[in-house]
């Protein structure tokens, strides 16, 4: 299949984006105008214009630590005039929300185009070597234990060591097989799912808030969330656009790729744990949400074809899209819902049809 021009493609995603972006901050309680919403979504676009540095203080084991903070200082060109409380609603509430969801989403169909074409496998998602299993075990232990350290870094820091602890698993004498990464994988998922259990268990009090993250949430979303996972996403983004041609060579089988040139095993360390930091950065924020990484690339494959040139862009931008709308409709209802509950809803039934219309097949 010859795959569609890339730029048009992707100007057209972005499109949709933008789109659903807007239409999304009109949604809500309060019911604010398109216009409106576009003039104080303009507002809200900052030019950073300089760095400030201070020290803070946080609580670890109940003990004032210091720790040095760095924090950027924007200048916002544009001043529309926009009511107060429209602008604070759209600026300070549903924006943070909308674009986190945006980044979250980006990053997770991306590392989900990877893992497809890494394990030649169209079923590989995000979660597949442990990282989101990872992840819940450091946000759960913070929930639970109240450790004094923010539930993200635990959740970051859960994600990247499960990342690690498979890698170090299935490779042997510098080498690491992909079948013997996917059981490693499976095996450390499982065990995890053990730990996560046992400690749930013992949650007492705190059992409904871990639950709650484990379901996958966008709730109380602020702009430091965004400020932080922003670039971690966006930086870890470039480095696998950078491989995406030896991703596609790795697609023809190792003997392959070696024979025109790829080092082989560099290039699945690389692509590995790239792709384990950026799904470690979106879980670590927004908790375990599924089939986003499954189902986006997936059928973004059957549109524009396997060359990862164009489909790891396209995917990500799909992915934002898709988990925007998806929060949209988790926060529309007379009560909100975790947004993990509504992308499993509308995921799972959809690979279902593809399924039955035979269109899931091997990358």
């Amino acid at each position: 299949m010859e795959s569609p021009p890339r730029a048009p493609v992707l100007l057209g995603l972005g499109a949709a984006l933008v789109a659903t972006v807007l239409a999304s901050a009109t949604v809500g309680p309060v019911s604010i105008d398109l216009l409106t919403v576009s003039k104080a979504a303009l507002n809200a676009v900052g030019v950073p214009a300089g760095l400030s540095v201070g020290v803070g203080t946080t609580r670890i084991l109940g003990v004032s630590v210091p720790l040095p903070g760095v924090s950027l200082r924007y200048a916002y060109p544009f001043s529309f005039a926009v009511a107060d409380s429209s602008e604070t609603i759209v600026r300070q509430i549903r924006l943070p929300r909308i674009v986190l969801g945006a980044i979250v989403g980006f990053a997770l169909a991306a590392a989900g185009t990877v893992m497809q074409g890494f394990f030649r496998n169209p079923l590989a998602d995000p979660s597949i070597i442990g990282v989101s299993s990872g992840a819940a075990v450091g946000a759960v232990a913070a929930i639970v234990f109240a450790v004094g350290l923010p539930l993200q870094a635990m959740a970051f820091a859960g994600a990247i060591l499960a990342a690690f602890a498979v890698y170090l698993i299935a490779t042997r004498d510098g080498e690491t097989p992909v079948a013997t990464l996917l059981l490693a994988g499976v095996a450390i998922q499982t065990f995890l799912g053990a730990v996560i259990s046992y400690m749930l268990v013992h949650a007492g009090e705190s059992l409904e808030q871990a639950i709650y993250w484990l379901m996958g949430h966008l709730q109380n979303s602020t702009w430091g969330e965004v400020e932080v996972t922003l670039p971690a996403a966006f930086l870890a983004f470039a480095v696998l656009h950078v491989y995406a041609h030896d991703l596609n060579v790795l697609l023809m089988g190792e003997e392959d790729a070696h024979a025109l040139g790829i080092e082989v095993e560099r290039t699945k360390r690389i692509l590995l744990a790239v792709a384990s930091v950026i799904t470690a950065a979106a879980v670590a924020v927004a908790g375990v949400i599924g089939f986003v990484g499954l189902v986006v690339p997936h059928v973004l494959r059957l549109i524009v074809g396997p060359d990862h040139r164009i489909l790891l862009p396209a995917s990500a931008l799909a992915g934002a899209t898709f988990l925007v709308a998806a929060d949209t409709l988790a926060r529309s209802g007379p009560a909100e819902v975790p947004v993990g509950i509504v992308t499993a809803a509308v995921g799972a039934p959809f690979f279902l049809y593809l399924l039955r219309r035979k269109e899931v097949h091997t990358v």
